[in-house]
């Protein structure tokens, strides 16, 4: 028996969080290694990169572990959305206007550790449309992403907003 199987679900619950903050971590120490080797622009191509392939990854386990059908819209999307690895240590938000749906990063545990350390936000809006795209429409090849606003567009203290609709035509 491994140490997870003898845990409490409190114990489980806490090492999920770990894991989640270990892998934001991973991510910053790579995306830092790489800004060093090869400069900030070079970083952010590769972090794009990488950010395509681990969204659909991690949307396509997401609707394995959960059952959650391909195709089923922005509900389903609202859904896989709050099963994220950042859904266990950024707080988030989604709401519904006009049969769109819009959700909010409202803590960022990146730009939060720069903001503590006096560093002007970091521009994630290239990476993020990348990931916040290629996550929704993995989930559903109709769905449309738009970035409302994201560093380093984001009105102060505020941090990313996403739209996301349906195109029915597909």
């Amino acid at each position: 028996m491994n140490q997870f199987e003898k845990m409490s679900r409190e114990e489980l619950l806490k090492a999920l969080e770990m894991f989640a903050k270990n892998w934001l971590a991973h991510d910053g120490c790579w995306f830092l290694a790489a800004e060093r080797q090869h400069g900030l622009e070079a970083a952010i191509s590769l972090d794009t990169d990488a950010w395509a392939q681990f969204a659909a990854v991690e949307a396509r386990r997401i609707m394995s572990t959960f059952g959650i059908p391909t195709g089923g819209g922005l509900e389903t999307l609202e859904k896989a959305l709050s099963l994220r690895m950042y859904g266990l240590i950024n707080d988030q938000h989604s709401e519904w206007e006009n049969g769109r749906l819009l959700f909010y990063m409202d803590v960022c545990r990146v730009q939060e550790a720069r903001r503590r350390k006096g560093l002007a936000d970091f521009p994630c809006k290239p990476v993020g449309t990348v990931e916040f795209s290629t996550f929704a429409r993995t989930i559903d090849p109709r769905i449309s992403t738009a970035c409302l606003h994201c560093p380093p567009d984001a009105p102060a203290g505020r941090y990313c907003g996403w739209e996301f609709t349906l195109n029915h035509e597909q």
